[in-house]
């Protein structure tokens, strides 16, 4: 896992820009609730008004408010207040002050409001208690029901007013306000402390059973009545306050919306320039392999690292940083702000938020090992397409369609296998994490309808809620399903890694030295040489010197090791035992960059590139002159079929060099060795592809026009090296022979058996 996230050490400034943009992004996520909250409680409910303290009360009001106030109480009161002709207007502004003052006169003024606001049935019950308390009027008690409230008032010879007003469902109701009739009883001294505090207490009894949500709407709903009163646009207030929040809500959705574009910009352009690094640094590697690393990874495994596996890294930190950075924020947030709400519902979110973990862990056990052998069976697919694909030619030349068929649907069948295997597991994540959501969803609403019920909870609250519990369970949902894909990617990014990380065993000694001339004497000295893991050495004790101006030739039966022998010239392995001298200068003390400018290497199987012949001549010398270009070309003896094409040397080649003959190609490889203009020259076994008419003229033309060079052949025809200055015969990886053809027919048995296979006896008498 650490190599997934190693990649990301080079972006820290970035993340970091990243995590403060999310944190705006989720601020706006989390705020969005809270508005809509207030839009519905305060916004709706409440007519606008989010404290119980009046902004405007009249004179009588101001009075009237103070009934069930302590001294300290009053002091508040009047302090808050200050006089403006007939009526008193709110001087405190501040919010943190105006929510102290709402926690201490809360239950004085929601006892005044009720006063204020009792039903006819209530006032009647009310006047009889006093009534029967005076055994001069208990007979009046029976007649109090049928009074009018009026009438009371007369009876009782007190001011008592009555009035019409919706309650909170919005049925209209008859209500008596008191407090006139006990302020008056107050001042004439028929009430006192002691006589105010026994309905103070009855009225406590009846609020401490009523939620404190409802206590405080019934404490605003007096506010909203006072102000009223007193001559304030209560319409004009809510629809003040609901534009205000909604151009609040507004402004943070802007802002979410652009912190989500800015984040997911940021998130993308991490994740594109980490795909970016991967490859360039699995290319770079590659072409730093030698030989022997690119045996150990097979091409088809390397391509898929290359691409499948980056793209896995690239997508999945792409994902990450954009979601495992937002859930965290998101989730911890949202926690805070459903303790704000002060629901008492936690425990049905830690409820959602294990079954979500439970569920998601469950299914990373099943699924989780599947992948890696997932990412294995597209690395064997990709090896039996290519190597299908390669040798398609051959495969319908021997009519084996049906075969690479059954192959290619073996590796495709494994890999669907697997495929459809973790695939049904991760289907019944979605269906089954939405069920969970749905039913969090009726647990909450469940819950919270009982204690909206008893005034504990305001329906804008169950709404906020229930939008940060899904909140959160999707932040922990989010992290539960990375947690499946950051590990699959995890086994991607370590087989980049593996790529990355591997050492060629052909490196520049420390003290390399760079040439830009030599004179192209090539000397191996007791060299031996075996592969990797083998038992026993390839060659063994070969020495040889190979002199500028001359041509020495290798010959030897199939498997001998001629062509690896020249793979050490350029270093493509190293020698396991002796030496390999350039100018007298080891080979391993000389940078590979400057060594390989020195030689011109034609391979075994002539190789083009994707361009124009042009392109493909200049490949090993970009500087090259059309002259130069074109003297290569007639060297190889590949001017003739250039010039029949209608474009020349601008002609299209193919991928592979698909659209010319192997003679053609062969031609080709070997002119874009010349137009390098080494001074070693290295054709491991290029002439074969050739004819023997072509074959003559090409080695004339190299006698002729690359004199100075020093060159070596591999070859299986002797009629390709009877003219070289020196032959060396192989035979089982040891030299058996050495000379000119002449020398060799007469010292070298083995030559001279090569010779007798491939010359009549007439050629071999005249030699």
């Amino acid at each position: 896992m650490t190599k997934l996230f190693k990649n990301l050490k080079p972006y820290k400034l970035s993340i970091v820009i990243l995590l403060a943009v999310l944190v705006v992004q989720a601020f706006g996520d989390i705020s969005i609730p809270s508005y809509m909250q207030k839009l519905i409680d305060t916004g709706i409910q409440n007519k606008g008004i989010e404290h119980i303290l009046p902004s405007k009360v009249t004179a009588d009001e101001y009075s009237e408010a103070q009934i069930f106030m302590t001294d300290d109480e009053k002091e508040i009161w009047a302090s808050s207040y200050k006089k403006m002709g007939d009526t008193y207007t709110l001087k405190v502004k501040d919010e943190k002050k105006l929510e102290k003052l709402d926690n201490k006169l809360l239950k004085p003024i929601v006892l005044s409001y009720q006063l204020g606001h009792m039903t006819v049935k209530q006032f009647k019950n009310t006047v009889k208690e006093q009534l029967t308390s005076r055994a001069e009027t208990e007979a009046l008690a029976d007649r109090i029901d049928d009074m009018s409230v009026s009438e009371i008032a007369a009876l009782m010879n007190a001011d008592i007013k009555s009035f019409r007003a919706k309650d909170q469902n919005g049925k209209m109701h008859t209500y008596v306000d008191m407090r006139p009739m006990i302020q008056a009883r107050i001042a004439s001294g028929h009430m006192d402390k002691s006589t105010i505090s026994k309905p103070k207490e009855e009225m406590d009894k009846t609020l401490s059973s009523v939620g404190d949500r409802t206590l405080k709407s019934m404490g605003i709903a007096y506010a909203t009545n006072a102000a009223k009163s007193a001559g304030v646009n209560i319409d004009k207030v809510q629809k003040s306050y609901l534009w205000n929040t909604a151009f609040k809500m507004m402004f943070v959705t802007l802002l979410m919306i652009a912190a989500a574009v800015i984040a997911s910009y940021i998130s993308s352009k991490i994740g594109a320039k980490i795909g970016m690094t991967l490859r360039k640094e699995v290319f770079e590697k590659v072409m730093s392999f030698s030989n022997a690393e690119m045996d150990s990874f097979q091409t088809s495994s390397l391509i898929t690292r290359a691409t499948n596996d980056v793209q896995q890294v690239q997508m999945t930190l792409t994902i990450m940083l954009r979601m495992v950075l937002y859930a965290p924020v998101l989730a911890v947030w949202g926690i805070f702000k459903v303790v704000q709400t002060g629901a008492h519902m936690s425990y049905v979110i830690a409820l959602g938020v294990l079954a979500v973990v439970i569920l998601v862990v469950i299914l990373m056990i099943i699924a989780l090992p599947k992948f890696r052998i997932m990412q294995e069976l597209v690395d064997s697919l990709n090896s039996v397409s290519r190597s299908i694909l390669t040798g398609i030619s051959v495969i319908r030349a021997f009519g084996r369609e049906s075969f690479a068929e059954k192959r290619f649907d073996k590796a495709n069948n494994e890999l669907k296998s697997t495929q459809l295997f973790t695939n049904r597991v991760m289907t019944f994540m979605q269906p089954l994490l939405m069920l969970l959501m749905n039913f969090l969803g009726v647990a909450i609403v469940w819950v919270a309808s009982h204690r909206i019920d008893t005034g504990d909870m305001q329906v804008g609250s169950m709404t906020a809620f229930l939008t940060y519990s899904m909140m959160i369970v999707m932040s922990f949902m989010i992290l539960t399903v990375m947690s499946i894909l950051i590990p699959r990617a995890g086994i991607a990014a370590s087989r980049i890694d593996e790529v990355i990380m591997s050492e060629s065993s052909v490196l520049d000694s420390a003290n390399a030295i760079e040439i830009n001339e030599s004179t192209g004497r090539l000397e191996f000295d007791n060299v031996s040489f075996r592969y990797a893991n083998a038992e026993e050495d390839v060659i063994s004790d070969i020495s040889f010197t190979a002199e500028p101006g001359e041509t020495t030739a290798i010959i030897g039966s199939t498997g001998a090791g001629k062509s690896t022998i020249v793979n050490l010239i350029p270093r493509f392995f190293d020698v396991t035992a002796g030496s390999i001298k350039l100018d007298g200068v080891d080979i391993r003390d000389i940078s590979m960059k400057s060594l390989r400018k020195q030689i011109g290497f034609v391979p075994q199987k002539g190789v083009l590139f994707s361009g124009t012949i042009d392109s493909n001549i200049r490949f090993g010398n970009e500087d090259a002159t059309p002259e130069e270009v074109r003297k290569a070309a007639e060297i190889a003896q590949a001017l003739e079929f250039i010039e029949e094409k209608e474009d020349k040397f601008e002609s299209n080649i193919a991928q592979g060099g698909s659209n010319v003959s192997g003679g053609q190609k062969q031609r080709l490889s070997i002119a874009r060795a010349i137009a390098k203009n080494p001074k070693i020259m290295v054709f491991d076994d290029s002439f074969s592809a050739l004819d023997m008419k072509t074959d003559a003229k090409l080695r004339r033309a190299l006698t002729k026009y690359e004199k100075d060079a020093t060159k070596i052949i591999v070859a299986q025809r002797v009629g390709t090296i009877m003219d070289a200055e020196q032959i060396i015969v192989l035979d089982d990886g040891k030299i058996v022979g050495k000379g000119t053809h002449r020398e060799l027919l007469k010292t070298c048995e083995v030559y001279r058996q090569i010779a007798a296979s491939q010359l009549s006896k007439s050629e071999l008498e005249v030699e």
